[in-house]
């Protein structure tokens, strides 16, 4: 569908999960003939701290469905970003897309009694790690007509009971999104975001199961509130993400910065 994308390079952090949003974005673009680097923390190089990861094996088994290759990045660690990107400068020589995807939901609490550990890792992954791995990876997209694409969420618009550190983490990759756009466009690189809403993941699940538990009402009845707030009638699927990314990163986009552009069935239509 996009044949410009045959034979450039991306890198997609946050794809270590099969089903999740950032390996359907690579599974998509490798379909498209693009040679996809996915990146995610490992629970087998020392990073014990986070939960529902995998192992590095686990992770280049992955990358090699689609062809693909697999490195470890923890975005909070500018050693591993800066390893990833030596490789990637070695191996292909450059970086046509970049997809910052890694992102952190923690558990529900009260912004004014929230653990400052827990909100600063929160930031730290969702926010500060989008600025270090574009930092690291900006000087290797210089053949023109590159792009960015950054995983923000409906959250970073519109607020949420309970996940502030969440939703001002999103705010912020929106923000920046738009900073880095304007700093980069006369490099011919495109810098934009996207905002998901409702979409079926691990990790949403992991989220619907938790409030279900508290409220002692089935998932099912949870999963259902949901669909009655997205016109669409439906919660969406990480294709429906991949998609829109595939789309953003693509020649068809060419004269699309600097935006964040929602993704979630009308569930949240301001800009």
């Amino acid at each position: 569908m996009y044949s410009e994308m045959n034979g450039k390079v991306a890198l997609i952090t946050g794809a270590g999960k099969e089903n999740g949003i950032g390996y359907t974005i690579a599974k998509r673009l490798a379909d498209e003939g693009v040679t996809v680097v996915i990146s995610d923390v490992c629970k087998d190089i020392g990073a014990d701290n986070y939960a529902r990861i995998g192992t590095k094996e686990e992770l280049d088994t992955l990358a090699e469905k689609i062809n693909g290759r697999g490195v470890v990045i923890d975005v909070t660690d500018e050693g591993t970003i800066a390893a990833a990107a030596a490789y990637i400068k070695d191996t292909f020589g450059r970086l046509d897309y970049l997809v910052n995807n890694a992102g952190a939901s923690p558990s529900p609490q009260y912004l004014q009694y929230m653990d400052l550990a827990m909100w600063q890792k929160t930031i730290d992954i969702g926010l500060n790690g989008t600025l270090l791995v574009t930092r690291h990876m900006l000087p290797l997209m210089t053949g023109g007509d590159c792009a960015i694409v950054n995983t923000a969420s409906r959250a970073g618009k519109k607020p949420r009971a309970f996940a502030g550190a969440y939703c001002v983490a999103k705010a912020g990759v929106i923000m920046m999104t738009k900073v880095f756009a304007m700093e980069t466009a006369a490099l011919g690189i495109r810098v934009n975001a996207i905002c998901p809403g409702q979409i079926d993941t691990d990790l949403e699940r992991w989220g619907w199961e938790y409030e279900a538990n508290i409220r002692r009402i089935d998932v099912q009845e949870i999963i259902d509130e949901e669909i009655t707030t997205i016109p669409a009638g439906r919660i969406g699927l990480p294709q429906d993400v991949a998609d829109l990314v595939t789309f953003l990163l693509s020649d068809q986009a060419r004269y699309i910065t600097g935006q964040a552009v929602n993704v979630g069935g009308g569930q949240l239509m301001e800009l």
